[in-house]
């Protein structure tokens, strides 16, 4: 159903089912199935207009004599086709408002496509794969054996990562939470998988970004910036391409079609190729943070934060001599992508994939990665490589639907370099191909957001309280006077606070009792408050109260001063992203 059919629904089904008629004539089928496919326009009706058509289509095409079966409508679905090579085997009918013979062939070209699917996503779907547990002793077990041996969240992970199947199902808990905090919102001006980031949101974003580029920088990354949009007729390009497990979204400028990057590669890739590089200078790393990468997911499995069609990704890659110059890079990497997901302070599991041949070849090695995480780890080996790399590692946590989201990965390429003509001169002075590691030491920051939110989700199912990160929290500390006579005292109590540790602090200057203040503060997830009142005015301690804990404390402004710095830990810092009186902010969100 297209927006134009809205106009006169029963004529569309009528013109339909004549026109369904016309090729039951000829092919003599023993039954019809309705099934609603979304992806053949570009001008779609809406749902509603969409799924009555379709109940009425049903109803009406029990005048053909046949069984009719109708698909569930709205559906996430995959189906296998398989057609005899009979001039009617596929064909296909545009009904259309505007006269024309109902059963004639479509006569407006089909939209152009919008976005195209690699040889590789192909051939994942067909890819032989056998699961293991790889325990801390380097042992490789039958996975189906060794579960026993793990944990809950081990066995969850297991049975997620086989199952085969990413749909959506229900609206996962940290959408509700995301909305609730004011932090992100969709955007139905946008394609889906497209947000809005809330000044709350955009500062945790921002923070997060600043938290991995200081990483990346430890680690020796040199940051680059690159276009987000390619040549689809790229000879290096459209190989790889075929080589990504990933849906590209398509545009055309000057007659060419060009894509949307998914990730950094392409761009350092080529500042690679262009660069004059030795073998001393070993290893070489380029570090972007793609504002904008691109992913046209499957719309079944778009899923809040966790899955998306636009996103933030920090990308890093690195070029190394030779396959133990990549194993003694990769591990200072998957050390960094532990401490990151330690420091998120989130459960996890990891897994590792490996193509038997690299395995074989490098047992040590991986059992160098176990004993690094420090307990078994989830490995899945494949008979063939069909992708780019060999290996590659990636650091899930759970969510409160048992689903399982990669965030910190690295990755061995063994063709990349080859394909876009990447080399260094050696030692010898001959030229020489050196392999590339990818990194994310991160993974999406939309994607940290999701996993924290759903962690915290978990904690408030359980009777806990949501609680952010110090470091995260949109406001750090929030002075609570009691009555409005405190205000100015307030105001100067967080200004001398803010300029000491640099810490984000806001004032509950509104008309509201003191008990209203300090719910908001905890509906915030605020990790102290101060409240200020006769007895504070009186006294040189400060009554601050700690999210979580049951009693306030007494400090000093110098103990809150430390303590504070202690919380921080040398993260980043900016500033508040609102009004630092609350009487002065707007709500987002009604």
């Amino acid at each position: 159903m297209e927006s134009d059919d809205s106009a006169d629904i029963g004529t569309i089904v009528k013109k339909s089912v004549e026109a369904i008629a016309a090729v039951q004539a000829q092919v003599k089928p023993e039954r019809l199935v309705l099934y609603p496919y979304a992806h053949l326009s570009n001008r779609l009706a809406k749902p509603d207009v969409a799924l009555r058509a379709g109940l009425e289509l049903k109803e009406a095409a029990a005048s053909l004599g046949l069984p009719v079966l109708a698909a569930p409508f709205g559906y996430y679905k995959a189906f296998n086709l398989k057609a005899k090579g009979h001039p009617l085997a596929e064909l296909s009918r545009t009904i259309t408002l505007d006269g024309g013979p109902p059963a004639g062939p479509a006569q407006k070209p089909a939209p152009k496509t919008t976005q195209k699917e690699s040889e590789a996503l192909t051939k994942e779907k067909g890819m032989k794969s056998s699961w293991h547990v790889l325990t801390l002793d380097g042992e490789v077990v039958p996975a189906e054996g060794a579960l026993a041996n793990t944990d809950d969240s081990f066995r969850a992970f297991f049975r997620y990562e086989t199952g085969g199947s990413r749909s959506k199902g229900e609206e996962p808990p940290h959408v509700r939470l995301m909305q609730e905090q004011e932090l992100v919102d969709y955007e139905p001006g946008s394609d889906s998988g497209n947000f809005r980031f809330y000044p709350k949101g955009q500062l945790i974003k921002r923070l997060f970004e600043e938290r991995v580029s200081q990483v990346v920088a430890q680690l020796g990354g040199m940051r680059v910036e690159t276009p987000i949009m390619y040549d689809y007729e790229h000879p290096a390009l459209k190989k790889y391409l075929n080589r990504f497990p990933a849906r590209q979204y398509v545009l055309e400028s000057d007659d060419k079609d060009f894509f949307l990057r998914f990730a950094a590669c392409f761009g350092q890739y080529l500042i690679f190729h262009d660069m004059t590089i030795g073998a001393s200078d070993l290893p070489v790393r380029l570090y972007e943070l793609t504002h904008y990468s691109f992913r046209r997911e499957q719309s079944g499995e778009l899923s809040g934060l966790r899955r998306l069609r636009t996103f933030t990704m920090p990308d890093m890659h690195t070029l190394v001599s030779d396959v133990e110059g990549a194993k003694v890079e990769y591990l200072a990497q998957f050390r960094a992508c532990k401490a990151w997901m330690d420091e998120l302070g989130i459960p996890y599991n990891v897994a590792i994939r490996f193509t038997r041949e690299f395995l074989d070849q490098n047992r040590d090695f991986a059992k160098e990665l176990s004993r690094i995480v420090g307990r078994p780890l989830l490995l899945e080996i494949w008979e063939e490589r069909i992708f780019y790399f060999v290996m590659k590692a990636e650091f899930h946590p759970l969510d409160t639907q048992g689903r399982a989201a990669a965030l910190s990965t690295v990755q061995i390429d063994v063709e990349n370099a080859e394909r876009f003509g990447i080399g260094y001169t050696g030692h010898d002075g001959g030229r020489k191909t050196p392999l590339i590691l990818h990194a994310s030491i991160s993974g999406a920051i939309e994607r940290n957001i999701y996993a924290l939110l759903e962690n915290e989700a978990g904690r408030i199912a359980k009777g806990g309280k949501g609680t952010w990160p110090f470091w995260l929290a949109p406001t750090q500390v929030r002075v609570i006077p009691v009555t409005n006579i405190y205000n100015e005292t307030a105001l100067k109590i967080a200004k001398d606070l803010a300029e000491a540790t640099g810490a984000r602090v806001d004032v509950d200057d509104r008309d509201e009792t003191v008990g209203r203040k300090i719910r908001d503060a905890e509906r915030e997830w605020i990790p102290l408050s101060l409240v200020y009142g006769e007895r504070e005015a009186k006294s040189t301690q400060l009554a601050v109260r700690v999210r979580g804990e049951k009693n306030p404390r007494e400090l000093s402004p110098e103990d809150l001063r430390k303590e504070i710095q202690t919380l921080q830990a040398g993260k980043p810092l900016i500033g508040l992203p609102l009004p630092g009186r609350l009487s002065q902010r707007p709500i987002f969100r009604g």
